[in-house]
């Protein structure tokens, strides 16, 4: 634990700004960041972010423009080009809710209305725009490894909806008794 805190304390200033820096974008680029988030399960994050750059550049998304940018940058690169075709029509009634006071029932929402998402993308989107505000966890691997290496859960693998929402409230009560918020923590880890 002492490790823990030693390192925050020499990271902070950086964590603290890297989460600024998404609290600062600009409402026009959280479609991207949508997408980015839809591309990045289980592929390299620089490869995604280019396919996301590359598709700035489309004027209409279609099955064969947008499957072509994302095959050699993404995996399973057939699937997220039905879930960026699909995204398309439904940011509008995700960006009308992204102002809502709950950071669960948002995160939930998003997660059940955007194809390819599920709790852990919705909240890594959330996140990324600065609207998480120490209210949820992004449980990615390294995430896991972390929180299993101090004992706070007993295994990485998470067996489901339920079991994930057992696991994150078990990470905001460590943040808590530590005294390090959610979001700077999971950007410690991420160090």
């Amino acid at each position: 634990m002492k490790e823990i805190k030693e390192f925050y304390n020499s990271n902070k200033y950086r964590i603290k700004k890297r989460l600024n820096d998404f609290k600062k974008l600009e409402e026009k680029k959280y479609y991207y960041e949508m997408l980015f988030c839809l591309l990045t399960p289980q592929s390299n994050a620089k490869k995604c972010w280019g396919a996301v750059e590359e598709l700035k550049k489309l004027n209409k998304f279609n099955t064969n423009n947008v499957s072509n940018i994302l095959k050699s940058r993404t995996r399973f690169h057939n699937n997220k080009t039905r879930y960026i075709i699909e995204a398309e029509n439904k940011f509008k009634i995700i960006k009308e809710r992204l102002n809502d006071e709950n950071k669960i029932e948002l995160r939930n929402f998003i997660a059940k209305n955007v194809k390819g998402y599920g709790l852990k993308e919705a909240g890594h989107f959330l996140r990324n725009i600065g609207k998480s505000e120490n209210k949820i966890a992004i449980l990615d691997r390294h995430i896991l490894r972390n929180l299993k290496e101090l004992k706070v859960i007993n295994e990485e693998k998470i067996k489901g909806e339920k079991h994930y929402l057992e696991i994150e409230q078990k990470f905001l009560n460590f943040s808590k008794d530590i005294k390090i918020p959610i979001d700077e923590l999971d950007l410690l880890f991420w160090s």
